[in-house]
């Protein structure tokens, strides 16, 4: 286990292994908590792929074990984000399917096992591709939907922002661009936070894909709109506080970083890995980021790390049980896929 303690602190953080299976090995995946096991839908198991990977892979954090999933129908996914949906579809948006960039929607009923390809509604005005987007949910029925469209050669000037209406019991769906632009990001995250002081409410914030260090709202929500419940993380959260509380915060976050990871953990958005679009050479990162909107201004902190091992690039992030599980993404060489789940252990 690597420890990574800034100098002269008494505080560290390190990701612990608690699991290792090589079908877990994958890199640019989704990785969706759906009634406590997580489900690893795609991606690309090696660097320099061009084709994805068409299996589904459900991991148990209870007792750590992997099972490839049998389901009829899996579609072949990288670049593509998924949304859990009433407790039992795992909707698939967008993503490469190793010719082309797409903006269907594609579930999986947990339920029957079985993979459906929905249907878009009259009226359904869609991306032109989606490909290292971002998908957050919002409810049951709706997901917004930010990021770069199209490939290098038609991408435009800007990221739009789109609310996916879903309807499970009809198996449709339909797009809506909003009004609003964001800069063009590719390789960004997403965080649904909630807004402390007199007005309080709901920010969607988008930070990375792109080489400006500030973040930009892709969605404000005000009091009780946004009824979902995050995940209770008391621990978490205290021990977050208090790490935040040894360090020094700055306005300014970390600039020019994608396909990194990111989990909101109370008021925090905890960042982590990615690679750097700052430098040519020893791209890829393994510094911990802590957003902080507990205060206004909100702060940024860094915690960055010396072991060259935990470097990670197009990996994920899940929340469960009141622990923070780091699964699969590309090492160092940005070719070889991890095996490994960790968790994150705070020293204070």
């Amino acid at each position: 286990m690597a420890v990574a303690v800034p100098p002269g602190r008494a505080s560290g953080w390190a990701w612990r292994p608690v699991a290792r299976d090589a079908l877990l090995a994958r890199a640019f995946h989704s990785c969706t908590e759906l009634r406590g096991q997580f489900y690893l839908v795609g991606g690309l198991l090696a660097g320099g792929a061009r084709e994805p990977s068409s299996d589904t892979v459900v991991f148990d954090p209870a007792s750590g074990q992997a099972v490839r999933l049998a389901a009829q129908g899996t579609p072949p996914r990288s670049h593509h984000d998924a949304a859990p949906v009433g407790g039992r579809w795992l909707c698939v948006v967008g993503g490469w399917d190793g010719s082309r960039r797409l903006a269907t929607v594609t579930a999986l009923d947990t339920e029957r096992g079985v993979w459906e390809a929905w249907t878009a509604t009259p009226g359904d005005c869609p991306p032109a591709g989606l490909s290292s987007h971002t998908c957050t949910r919002l409810s049951d029925r709706e997901l917004r939907v930010a990021g770069r469209e199209g490939g290098v050669r038609t991408q435009r000037r800007y990221g739009s922002i789109y609310t996916l209406r879903l309807d499970p019991n009809a198996r449709s769906y339909c797009y809506k661009e909003e009004g609003c632009h964001t800069a063009s990001r590719s390789g960004h995250c997403a965080a649904l936070l909630q807004i402390p002081g007199p007005h309080p409410g709901h920010q969607l914030l988008l930070f990375g894909g792109c080489n400006l260090a500030e973040s930009e709202v892709a969605g404000h929500w005000s009091h009780g709109k946004i009824k979902e419940e995050p995940p209770v993380s008391p621990h978490l959260m205290e021990q977050l506080a208090r790490l935040v509380s040894s360090g020094q915060g700055s306005q300014k976050g970390p600039q020019g970083l994608r396909h990194h990871s990111c989990s909101v953990v109370g008021p925090f958005a905890v960042l982590f890995g990615g690679e750097t679009l700052t430098r040519a050479r020893d791209t890829i990162c393994n510094d911990l980021y802590i957003y902080d909107t507990r205060k206004s201004p909100p702060l940024w902190f860094h915690f960055p790390c010396a072991d060259r091992r935990l470097k990670r690039v197009g990996h994920r992030t899940c929340l469960w049980n009141d622990q923070l599980y780091l699964v699969g993404g590309f090492g160092e060489d940005g070719r070889t896929a991890s095996p490994q789940v960790c968790i994150l252990d705070l020293f204070i």
